[in-house]
């Protein structure tokens, strides 16, 4: 799928939308704020050729932690390699995925956000807000995020230190 929009300066830029072959399935999910987010993003998805797995209702009633956690636990568990999740502002989804062990999730709505989420911080979850960010910035923030790969380098370090936060803090008896 080839891409089409106008720069700052009135030309045109072409880019190819491609599959990055690294990530096999992506788990996506919403609470009744952003159904409408996650139809496009699952479309956007499909087209360019990503196998989807749809979490959640397209009712009203359910709940961002209860979507947030199903599948944050799938991708901790190794079922997917990267997520999307989307509620009114991205903040919910956000904050409950990263309550899963062995997760980060990162709220984005701008493409430079999205590539340091992968590039400097390894963010497995994506997080976006339905009421906070249109449908084709959207996919232009998920396109930028697939793209990304963890850069490792002084990056590296910093990971390291979060994931040892993480198993300090989640063995802990509560």
């Amino acid at each position: 799928m080839v891409k089409k929009w106008l720069q700052g300066d009135g030309s045109e830029c072409l880019r190819r939308e491609r599959r990055v072959e690294n990530v096999k399935k992506i788990g996506i999910g919403a609470d009744g704020a952003a159904t409408q987010l996650k139809s496009t993003l699952i479309e956007y998805l499909k087209e360019a050729g990503y196998e989807v797995e749809d979490y959640g209702s397209e009712a009203d009633g359910v709940d961002y932690p209860d979507v947030a956690v199903e599948v944050a636990e799938a991708v901790a568990g190794g079922e997917h390699d990267r997520a999307i999740l989307c509620c009114g502002t991205g903040l919910g989804m956000s904050i409950t995925a990263n309550k899963v062990p062995g997760v980060r999730a990162a709220q984005c709505h701008d493409v430079y956000s999205a590539q340091r989420a992968r590039k400097s911080n390894n963010a497995q979850v994506l997080t976006m807000g339905g009421r906070v960010i249109g449908p084709e910035l959207a996919k232009t923030v998920v396109g930028a995020w697939l793209e990304s790969e963890f850069a490792g380098g002084g990056s590296a370090s910093k990971v390291a230190k979060m994931e040892e936060i993480d198993r300090r803090y989640n063995a802990v008896p509560r």
